[in-house]
């Protein structure tokens, strides 16, 4: 991989060195190649066919984001909101992981996989409510050197850009050039909100504007009769308030929202059949697990922008080791592979699907006892979904089920009912996690919804989240009988709230323990 030249600032940050020569200070100066004679210049910056941007129709989601921008905005009269999109991530030295903008941002602007780097979405508060402004970085001119010199922006290095108009009329949303954004800056006061996760860079000028906004309000007046009064820093800043209403926003999916879910898991379910095509292969290999995570990760390119998050491809005693990711070891017949995966669309929403699977095709007698036993407490959450329930009540169902079976086997010290309360718990040393989270544009999403809205919230129609109880015995466990050990069983499916009850959106993919055997025998392996 190329590079451009890179410089150190004296605040130690990275920045773009645009000038001719190399800085002596950038970490790759000794490698840059880019020339900097007048010729070049004069001549890489001509010859170039007139560009023809044609502007294109609104996508699809861009009237649910400005309804979802319509409802924010309500939610905070009068005051300015700065919701960012983030920047790259290093991954290692001037290398970055593939940019993804904040789900915040996705949501309430439509970008998805081809949103921009560093972008800045602005409520500007009036007197109708607000007006919102999307601010990024526009591509730079082939008349420019960044065209060839600037690896954030640069065509050369990138590909094309959008222009500012392009986006505007795509996303039916007001676009400025990156620059203008000093302005907001320059007004931010002490009722102005920012994202504050999103992008730290954004976030620190956001607090050097509060903290100059504060020194000078204190010389004209009493800065704590403000209403909007902060403590940079403190526990309770208003910021926090914007990160909970933005996330709670999303408890609830839309049309387009519940489309794109579809979407992704039928995605998940191709995916789940490419791996088991190719099991004898992947049992051939001393890291089979890799190979599983190689293939599901080439149909989430092929159908979607991304996996939604790391693939769990867990084999034999792995499977009892919940978020398993290391995913290097073998493939074993005769075991049990728990495969953990979701393709995430380019609208960035994704399924999040757990199937435990029979590696030679059929289920041992005791294999089949725990995965039944986890199908049964699957399925006896499922039942009581319906509008009006509570949430936690999803996973109580389930325990219920999973308390009764380790009794029934002789697992625990106490009966299922007395494990069942508050001060005991036993079941739960073979299900530590919880039943149920909430799905969407984020794998777990409305992370930051208060629990009154959450854990404690009332179940309402258009909801998403999961089912996916388990069973893991660990391989040295001795509260459990020699041939339970080594054997971890999830089932996760995605749940869709209706209007008197549920729809699984993942009952394609097969779940019941004879289902799932012919499933694996009829993909290649026998």
């Amino acid at each position: 991989m190329e590079n451009a030249n890179i410089s150190t600032d004296a605040a130690g940050t990275d920045t773009i060195d645009a000038s001719p020569i190399p800085s002596e200070t950038s970490p790759n100066a000794n490698r840059s190649t880019t020339p900097s004679s007048e010729g070049f210049k004069a001549y890489i910056g001509s010859g170039w066919a007139e560009r023809t941007d044609a502007l294109p129709a609104a996508r699809e989601q861009a009237a649910f984001a400005a309804a979802r921008r319509a409802t924010l905005s309500a939610r905070f009269t009068g005051q300015r909101l700065i919701v960012p999109a983030g920047s790259p991530k290093q991954r290692s030295n001037d290398t970055d992981y593939p940019f993804r903008a904040h789900s915040a941002f996705a949501h309430l602007t439509g970008w998805g996989a081809d949103a921009e780097p560093e972008a800045v979405l602005v409520f500007e508060p009036t007197v109708a409510g607000h007006d919102a402004t999307l601010y990024f970085r526009e591509r730079a001119g082939r008349d420019s050197e960044e065209f060839y010199h600037n690896p954030a922006i640069g065509e050369f290095w990138i590909g094309a850009r959008p222009s500012l108009a392009q986006v505007a009329s795509d996303l039916e949303l007001a676009t400025r050039g990156i620059a203008e954004l000093d302005a907001v800056y320059a007004a931010v006061d002490a009722s102005t909100l920012v994202l504050r996760e999103a992008d730290p860079a954004v976030t620190e000028r956001v607090d050097s504007a509060r903290l100059r906004f504060a020194a000078e309000a204190a010389l004209s007046t009493n800065a704590s009769d403000s209403p909007f009064s902060i403590e940079v820093g403190s526990e309770h800043e208003p910021d926090a308030l914007l990160a909970e209403v933005v996330s709670e926003m999303r408890l609830v999916k839309d049309s387009y929202e519940i489309a794109q879910m579809r979407l992704a898991v039928d995605a998940t379910e191709r995916g789940f059949n490419d791996v088991i095509a190719d099991f004898p292969r992947i049992s051939a290999h001393p890291r089979g697990e890799r190979i599983v995570d190689g293939v599901f990760y080439t149909r989430a390119r092929l159908d979607g922008n991304a996996l939604g998050y790391d693939t769990i491809a867990a084999s034999g005693p792995h499977a009892t080791i919940l978020h398993w990711t290391r995913n290097d070891g073998p493939v074993r017949s005769g075991e049990l592979m728990l495969l953990d995966a979701g393709v995430e669309v380019d609208s960035l929403y994704t399924a999040d699907v757990t199937r435990t699977l029979p590696i030679n095709g059929t289920f041992s007698p005791v294999q089949r006892m725990i995965y039944e036993a986890v199908l049964d407490a699957a399925d006896a959450a499922l039942a009581i979904v319906k509008p009006g329930i509570i949430f936690r009540e999803v996973h109580a169902a389930a325990m219920k089920v999973i308390a009764e079976r380790t009794a029934e086997w002789g697992l625990l010290p106490v009966t299922a009912e007395e494990a069942l309360l508050p001060d005991n718990q036993h079941h739960r040393r073979y299900m530590v996690h919880g039943t149920s989270h909430h799905l969407g544009i984020d794998v777990h999403d409305c992370a930051q919804a208060r629990r009154d809205m959450y854990m404690d919230g009332v179940i309402e129609e258009g909801m998403v989240f999961t089912i996916e109880p388990g069973l893991y015995f660990q391989s040295d466990d001795e509260t459990v009988p020699a041939e339970f050990r080594g054997i971890g069983v999830r089932i996760e499916d995605d749940i869709l709230v209706t209007a008197d009850g549920a729809e699984n959106l993942s009952v394609g993919i097969p779940r019941t323990a004879s289902a799932v055997e012919a499933w694996v025998q009829a993909g290649g392996w026998s």
